[in-house]
């Protein structure tokens, strides 16, 4: 029996933005491994802070070509509570809120879902423009990409 390899391990920052809510919108992600570092950022005319938040997170992990050991740090509780407190009621309900209202943003929910399986993750929450970082820097992506829609 040969052993398992070890998986890579990851960090990836993210942050979304949104000039207007809804209003342009943009993300900011970074990812680290083996020391070496990955900058990406996007933007769209018409969307809403919390998809934005969403897409940074998807972003990054979508630049992952094997499974691998990840550390997400983001200033959002609702990525965070969503996709670790929230995500497997609104399955159960067949994605209806407390409310029993359609879940918001349910197709990128089901996206982060889809790129999370493969992976280890561990959600990692911040408070935002507190001082951290990489999560200034990614505030800063996803406010220069908006900049760039104009």
């Amino acid at each position: 029996m040969s052993a398992k390899p070890e998986m890579t391990m990851v960090e990836i920052f993210c942050d979304g933005a949104c000039s207007g809510n809804p209003g342009p919108g943009g993300y900011g992600t970074i990812l680290r491994c083996n020391g070496r570092e990955k900058i990406i950022s996007g933007a769209v005319p018409d969307t809403t802070n919390n998809r934005m938040e969403l897409t940074a997170a998807i972003e990054g992990l979508r630049q992952l070509t094997r499974p691998c050991q990840v550390v997400l740090t983001t200033d959002s509780q609702y990525l965070v509570k969503g996709i670790t407190e929230w995500i497997k009621g609104w399955q159960r309900s067949g994605w209806k809120n407390s409310k029993k209202e359609p879940v918001v943003n349910r197709d990128l929910w089901e996206l982060l879902l889809k790129l999370s399986e493969n992976h280890s993750i561990r959600w990692n929450w911040v408070r935002g423009h507190n001082g951290h970082v990489e999560n200034e820097r990614c505030d800063q992506l996803a406010r220069e990409a908006i900049a760039g829609l104009g």
